[in-house]
């Protein structure tokens, strides 16, 4: 194998591989997928002179670790965390060198949830219709990383941007999400779509690329019984029988027989994606554009 490469050292709790994803192919039962928060993994990829589009690693929570091949400039970015290069302290947020053979360590979160680490020339694992996104729903793209897995990377492209610190968006306090009422609103009493729109509900646990799943008053139904399947958007809130309403990510299903109650704007996503357990959440609804 080329030495323009990375060896993965320590995979984290889930490290994967992402881009702008795979759009257009809903129709074939394949969600987008793609960076959760497709700003910080733009802005990584500009620090390293990396066209928007190429790979990087996502990371979750915990980071992880890498040794190149050759020497490299990478850059990290949304969380915040501690990043070092043979356990000397390195910069977050701006271009960093890591010589062959060296040990990049992107640590724990310190807040947020998802760091991004973008490599010049990119991940260049083979695409699947057009990205090299992991889908863990579907499952296309490359598997989760492991530790011992042999990333290839691109051709280094133009010069690495000059800069001491790149200005990122803290991750939030708060998750406030604009919301578009429907197209299922009418299957909920008028005092659950009020509590939906003034109460505080919470990021659970639970929540993952698929979906971020909430904690907080159950929203009660008027109509019995399921929907036939129909399609599901990115930031489609789904509400199941529970009655807590489900945010659809990156990785959503395209179909579904849950009621979706709203549609969150697309600029407030990124946001969800940094939203650690237990973030208090309110949706504002917002008119149809």
């Amino acid at each position: 194998m080329s030495d323009r490469a990375l060896a993965v050292v320590r995979a984290g709790a889930l490290t994967t591989v992402q881009d702008r994803g795979r759009p257009g192919h809903a129709h074939l039962g394949v969600p987008r997928s793609g960076a959760l928060d497709a700003p910080a993994a733009a802005l990584v990829n500009r620090l390293v002179g990396n066209p928007a589009d190429a790979a990087v690693l996502e990371t979750t929570l915990n980071g992880c670790a890498v040794r190149p091949r050759s020497t490299v400039t990478v850059a990290v970015g949304g969380a915040p965390c501690p990043v070092t290069v043979d356990g000397r302290p390195a910069a977050w947020g701006a271009p960093v060198r890591v010589p062959a053979g060296a040990l990049l360590d992107v640590g724990p979160a310190v807040r947020g949830v998802r760091s991004y680490v973008a490599v010049a020339g990119g991940i260049a694992v083979e695409p699947v219709l057009g990205s090299r996104s992991t889908d863990l729903l579907s499952g296309l793209g490359p598997a989760p990383l492991t530790d011992g897995t042999v990333l290839p990377l691109g051709r280094v492209p133009a010069p690495h941007a000059r800069v001491d610190v790149a200005p990122q968006p803290a991750p939030p306090a708060e998750l406030l999400l604009r919301v578009t009422l429907g197209p299922r609103d009418d299957w909920f009493t008028p005092e659950a779509v009020r509590l939906f729109t003034s109460r505080a509900y919470r990021v659970s646990s639970a929540s993952n690329r698929i979906g971020l799943r909430t904690e907080g008053p159950a929203l009660e139904r008027v109509r019995p019984g399921e929907l036939a399947s129909e399609g599901m958007v990115l930031g489609a809130i789904q509400v199941p029988p529970d009655g807590r309403p489900v945010v659809f990510l990156a990785d959503h299903p395209t179909t579904g027989g849950y009621p979706v109650i709203g549609v969150v704007r697309a600029a407030d996503l990124p946001s969800a994606a940094q939203a650690v357990p237990g973030t208090p959440i309110r949706f504002t609804a917002v008119r149809r554009r």
